[in-house]
């Protein structure tokens, strides 16, 4: 009997232990949630790979693929153009670098690349670069290191060809060529939310991009993914297209199909 009694306890103890700690757990998970979810982020997801991006990275890629497509440029260009800016700046607009370099691609007002205020522009800075890029021979053959030192005559050409893949899985996504390829999340407490800015939105991307018209598919994607990375910014909680919608949803990751979008335009709200 008195054995009994000692497991008993014991079991009692074990139990009221178990509760306590599963108490504490809840609570510490409760105060980490937050934590946890409350920074913006985007991801790119393509059959090459996955990449977790900084808004602003996202941004950025979405302007640069933007503009060469404005340009009428290959994707190589555009992968060329992500590997310098990873290299450069880690695709930040970094108001600082080395003596007068500033940028996403670190150009400097010093070698005539633009005043420091135009330069800060990524859509006026990609421009200079794609214009600078064209003229390098044979440019979409040669290494994209070698395309890149061309354009930046930076003091170690060759730190440019690591970062190769990583743009590759980018253009891939940014350009259009893989649908539904990127996704972001931003938190949204404000009450009332705020109305979402698309007429802004739009004016925005046809800076970049010049016509905003779908011709294709692909440029539907570009503008897809360029709506996206700009949700935060603009205040979008859903971006439609093509029988596909992304949502500001923390528990939804990507694009989800279904809906009733068609190809002729991406849908904003």
């Amino acid at each position: 009997m008195r054995f009994s009694r000692g497991v008993i306890t014991i079991a009692i103890i074990v139990i009221v232990l178990a509760v306590g700690i599963s108490v504490g757990v809840y609570h510490l998970l409760k105060k980490a949630t937050p934590l946890a979810v409350q920074e913006a982020y985007c991801m790119v997801r393509t059959p090459d790979g996955v990449r977790e991006l900084h808004p602003e990275q996202a941004q950025i890629s979405a302007t640069i693929a933007a503009v060469a497509a404005r340009r009428k440029l290959p994707e190589r260009a555009v992968v060329i153009a992500y590997a310098t800016a990873i290299q450069e700046s880690k695709i930040f607009n970094l108001n600082h670098g080395d003596r007068d370099s500033v940028g996403v691609f670190q150009q400097r007002e010093s070698q005539g690349w633009g005043t420091k205020k135009q330069i800060m522009d990524p859509v006026y800075a990609t421009n200079k670069f794609f214009a600078a890029l064209v003229k390098v021979k044979n440019y979409r053959k040669i290494p994209l290191a070698e395309a890149a030192q061309a354009v930046q005559r930076s003091a170690g050409g060759y730190a440019y060809a690591p970062h190769e893949g990583e743009a590759k899985i980018l253009a891939a996504a940014f350009t259009g060529r893989v649908p539904q390829a990127v996704h972001c999340w931003y938190p949204s407490t404000k009450t009332p939310a705020p109305r979402p800015k698309t007429a802004e939105a739009r004016k925005q991307l046809a800076r970049a991009l010049g016509s905003t018209a779908i011709i294709s598919k692909k440029r539907g994607w570009l503008i897809a993914a360029w709506s996206v990375a700009h949700a935060e910014k603009y205040a979008l909680s859903q971006v439609r297209y093509s029988g596909a919608t992304w949502s500001n949803d923390f528990e939804v990751e990507g694009w989800k199909t279904g809906g009733a979008s068609g190809s002729a335009q991406v849908e904003l709200s």
